[in-house]
């Protein structure tokens, strides 16, 4: 791995992450939203906000997973990420989340709610340092990480990019 990388990772304390990367929770909401207040997708209550710090190398890529809220990616530091959607209905998109603007990059991203979604670090030899935040608060209950079978099963049409794109 880069030492930049390794160098971030120790000093932000990150950890690795199920879908891939390396993340650390840095903000949760003291606040509250009840469960009575939430749609029917969510169990439980839910902080109003979670941020983490979120690191990819060009050795690893976040895998195809969704969850139940908005998670906002604001890019820090490093190499441009490319991100892809896929929305229930199979319509696939994607983003360069980065600090090029004049070349159509965007340094925040909304994912909408319930995409399924994966990203990685387009240079090689480099990584890519993001912030995302997630409202209602992060639970992992919201999380759901499809196998490489599954997410076939429902998007055919994206063979290719979901077998680039999961972990098994």
């Amino acid at each position: 791995m880069l030492e930049a990388a390794e160098s971030i990772i120790k000093k932000l304390e990150l950890e690795p992450h199920p879908e891939g990367g390396y993340f650390k929770e840095t903000y949760r909401s003291e606040g509250k939203i009840l469960e009575s207040q939430l749609p029917d997708v969510f169990e439980g209550d839910r902080n109003y906000s979670t941020c983490i710090y979120f690191l990819l190398t060009s050795e690893t890529f976040s895998a195809f997973h969704k969850i139940n809220q908005e998670e906002i990616w604001h890019f820090y530091k490093g190499e441009t990420i490319q991100l892809w959607m896929i929305s229930e209905e199979g319509k696939l998109s994607e983003v360069r989340i980065g600090n090029a603007i004049e070349n159509g990059e965007v340094p925040q991203f909304v994912v909408p709610k319930n995409y399924w979604f994966a990203a990685k670090v387009i240079q090689l030899k480099s990584y890519a340092l993001v912030g995302c935040t997630v409202a209602p608060g992060f639970d992992f209950k919201d999380f759901t990480l499809p196998t490489r079978e599954e997410l076939i099963n429902k998007f055919p049409q994206h063979q290719d990019l979901i077998t680039k794109l999961t972990h098994h």
